[in-house]
């Protein structure tokens, strides 16, 4: 088993980190994920669901999306 104190998030694309008081977002805008799942957009990041902002009570839930050209 592993350890019930260490998360694993399978976000696609998406790196935060906490530095003081200020979380920090690092997302590649030139990846490409596929079409959403209405067909309308292409996903460019996404946390996948609402998850833990690193070492803190907070939560987030991020998609960054593209209109096909």
């Amino acid at each position: 088993m592993g350890n019930p104190d260490i998360a694993i998030y399978l976000m696609k694309n998406v790196e935060m980190t906490v530095e003081g008081e200020t979380l920090i977002i690092r997302v590649d805008l030139s990846k490409d994920f596929g079409k959403s799942k209405s067909g309308k957009t292409i996903i460019v990041a996404s946390t996948e669901g609402n998850v833990s902002v690193p070492e803190r009570d907070e939560k987030i839930g991020l998609n960054i999306y593209r209109y096909p050209d």
